[in-house]
């Protein structure tokens, strides 16, 4: 038996469509949105406020996504449950915020039935599902990226690093919610790494291992929407991988983000769609297996151009929460138009100039064990700032920390500075005992801003 569980009054997108009069019934919809951390509130609040939305639900959602739509008990694992629920509830379209569900095949079983969704199937998602698959697909298509190989043993690895000089990158080839890489230094840390990996530090994630050529440069994040066919850019940022300032410390699924990265001129953008995103899609296309859905490229910007990191099949998680404080469009026409296989009669998005910035407030202990069950007391957001919930639940009736990255606290500014520090005040007005975060966000893009200022 499925039931809506709301943690508050249920929120309607119609209560708040300022032109719900001048459109036809037939144009709106209700919306499901899957996943239940910071990128999916970014995603509900923006989808709620869309003119073409009737009501939003969640599953399973958080204390912050319930302002925004009606909580659903659902395993997302569940396809049939899932499928059950949006013919019950009249879904028009399902929007999948995380990877693993995508890679589950969750977006091919809504697709079997006729319901749009915004995602790739399992076979595309394997764009994320496997870096080794997408290293391969790099090579077919020509696309710009380290060298690499593919190992399935730990003593095939040992043995493949005399290849390679130092530092080395050794990544688990499945999902590892963003943790299972490690630059290595020194041959004993890539062996460590080995090791640690075939012998189960990242599950299943690490049955198989990828060693790649260390990429000298610059991290920009690279967004764009398909539906398989056409391809439209959809927005930079820059993330903050690392736990500690100075991008020190072991690797997190970042601490923070802003956009958008000027380091990622026009120029280059146009160099990122003609080599990396365009051959992607075509390449896919062609396999019989289009992909649907944001490509969210990780680049590297070397001395030789923009080089592929790797894909993620999702918005990005800070990044989407900074894309959607910048976003003007309405997001339901966007993302439908993927799901629906118009995105040529899509008008496009529409960002603000306004940069934005994010804050990761993390729980103690991340990103090993965090700390859970800290109790929060949020301050009331002002204007062009919002708090995304991203590790919370509610413990008789009192907000608590539930994961490891806690919540977002984003901002935006006429600067990256101005955001920053916008974002920053409000931290210091959040109540979390034990929540930390880091206070040089953004300071590569800040210190451009300081020396154009300089003149």
């Amino acid at each position: 038996m499925l039931s809506a569980v709301r943690l508050s009054p249920a929120r309607s997108c119609a209560n708040r469509r300022p032109d719900a009069s001048s459109l036809t019934e037939k144009s709106l919809m209700n919306i499901l949105l899957l996943g239940g951390g910071g990128r999916e509130h970014a995603l509900a609040w923006k989808l709620a406020q869309s003119p073409l939305c009737t009501g939003l639900f969640a599953a399973p959602g958080n204390p912050g996504i319930a302002e925004e739509a009606t909580l659903v008990d659902l395993d997302l694992a569940d396809h049939a449950a899932v499928v059950n629920f949006c013919r019950t509830r009249s879904i028009g379209l399902v929007v999948v915020g995380p990877e693993a569900p995508l890679v589950d095949g969750i977006a091919d079983s809504l697709r079997a039935v006729n319901i749009p969704v915004f995602g790739p199937g399992a076979a595309a998602a394997q764009l994320e599902g496997s870096k080794g698959f997408t290293k391969d697909l790099c090579r077919e298509a020509d696309i710009p990226t380290a060298g690499y190989v593919r190992c399935t043993s730990a003593d095939a690895a040992l043995a493949a690093l005399a290849d390679f000089s130092l530092p080395v990158v050794v990544k688990a080839d499945g999902l590892a919610a963003g943790k299972g890489v490690i630059i290595a230094q020194t041959r004993e840390e890539a062996e460590e790494a080995i090791r640690d990996m075939f012998g189960g530090s990242f599950g299943a994630s690490g049955a198989e291992v990828v060693l790649e050529e260390f990429m000298e440069g610059e991290e920009a994040s690279f967004f764009a929407l398909t539906d398989g066919t056409h391809v439209v850019a959809f927005g930079s940022a820059q993330d903050h991988k690392r736990v500690g300032e100075g991008d020190t410390g072991p690797n997190t699924g970042g601490m923070g983000a802003y956009s958008p990265a000027s380091v990622l001129t026009s120029a280059l953008q146009d160099d990122v769609m003609a080599r990396i995103i365009r051959p992607t899609v075509t390449t896919l296309a062609a396999r019989g297996t289009p992909y649907s859905g944001v490509l969210f490229a990780g680049l590297m910007l070397t001395a030789d151009g923009p080089k592929l990191i790797e894909y993620n099949c999702r918005f990005g998680d800070p990044e989407c929460q900074v894309l959607m404080m910048r976003l003007e469009s309405d997001l339901v026409a966007l993302l439908l138009s993927v799901g629906q296989g118009k995105l040529d009669e899509s008008a496009g998005p529409a960002f603000s100039s306004d940069p934005a910035l994010t804050v990761v407030l993390a729980a103690k202990g991340y990103p090993g064990t965090p700390e859970k069950g800290a109790a929060i007391t949020l301050p009331d957001a002002p204007a062009g700032a919002k708090i995304f919930h991203a590790g919370t639940t509610l413990k008789d009736g009192q907000l608590v920390a539930s994961g490891g990255r806690v919540l977002n606290v984003t901002a935006r500014g006429t600067t990256v500075t101005q955001a920053r520090d916008a974002a920053y005040a409000l931290v210091d007005q959040v109540d979390f005992p034990g929540g930390f975060c880091r206070r040089d966000l953004g300071w590569r893009e800040i210190a451009r801003e300081e020396a154009m200022e300089a003149g």
